[in-house]
């Protein structure tokens, strides 16, 4: 892809489509012989898929994964990262990025202001309007739309470091710490969850050596915490979650009588139930 960019330019717009046979969504007949009567049932399938990359003018470089059959279920990436580096282009900061990291920008007060400024209704406009290029027909026989959710979700934390000379004694004092002092239970309690957790849920810590570095993962059933050094320069520290109903929110419930109280409940899927999902 970074081949096709270069060759491409940056101006927004299509930029490459790519094809894959891939697991999907399907439907079967079936008939209830009890009952007589006949439908669907859901089934598991593979089809073709498409992904349709896209230089989005606020969402920088996202793809939009397309099923041919039924019920063309979405799935659209973006990398918040790449659209704060847009944002940045508009409000005309200079700034450097290596890889998916800003090393250097000429305001970060600015830069943090307007990171912090992500709205979800413009998200859901720009969602609608891919969905309108790569499904038009469909988007014209069901008026209502996509109802959009939350498949998998990072977010990450970055201290930029003036120097790696300055950065390196610290992180490997935070890493060694990280390994040898945090435990299970400070992990489980860190997420919300009670230890001992689930016998069937994946719950531990590792410390992984790779090219760019070494990375540290604590881990519980479908969400991760993650600290490494990305670029030399940067202290990234990274939660990522598979499964967002994994956590639990608070929220108002309605007995009709007095002020609503709150309760706990799982998060939900969809952008109301996370206001920073950029990630």
């Amino acid at each position: 892809m970074a081949e096709v960019l270069q060759k491409r330019g940056a101006a927004p717009g299509l930029v490459h489509v790519f094809s894959a046979i891939e697991a999907c969504q399907a439907f079967k007949p079936w008939h209830d012989k009890t009952t007589g009567k006949t439908g669907l049932r859901p089934t598991a399938g593979k089809c073709l898929h498409y992904y349709f990359y896209f230089l989005h003018p606020r969402l920088g470089l996202v793809y939009v994964r397309v099923p041919t059959w039924l019920p063309f279920r979405l799935q659209i990436y973006f990398n918040g990262h790449n659209w704060l580096a847009s944002r940045l282009r508009r409000a005309g900061l200079k700034f450097h990025m290596e890889d998916n990291a800003l090393v250097a920008c000429a305001d970060w007060k600015k830069a943090q202001a307007l990171a912090d400024d992500f709205s979800l209704d413009q998200l859901k406009r720009d969602l609608d309007g891919l969905a309108r290029q790569c499904v038009p027909a469909l988007l014209e026989r069901f008026r209502s739309g996509y109802h959009w959710s939350l498949m998998q979700v990072e977010y990450s934390l970055d201290l930029v470091w003036r120097s790696a000379e300055k950065l390196t004694p610290v992180y490997e004092e935070l890493s060694r710490q990280a390994i040898f002092t945090v435990k299970a239970p400070e992990v489980a309690k860190f997420l919300g969850k009670r230890f001992p957790a689930n016998t069937d849920t994946a719950l531990g810590s590792d410390f992984h050596t790779r090219v760019e570095g070494t990375r540290i993962k604590h881990f519980l059933g479908p969400a991760s915490l993650k600290l490494y050094d990305k670029r030399g320069r940067v202290l990234r520290l990274e939660g990522t979650v598979n499964d967002v109903t994994f956590f639990r929110t608070t929220a108002r419930w309605n007995l009709g009588t007095g002020p609503p109280p709150m309760k706990w409940r799982r998060s939900r899927k969809a952008f109301s139930a996370c206001a920073t999902c950029a990630g």
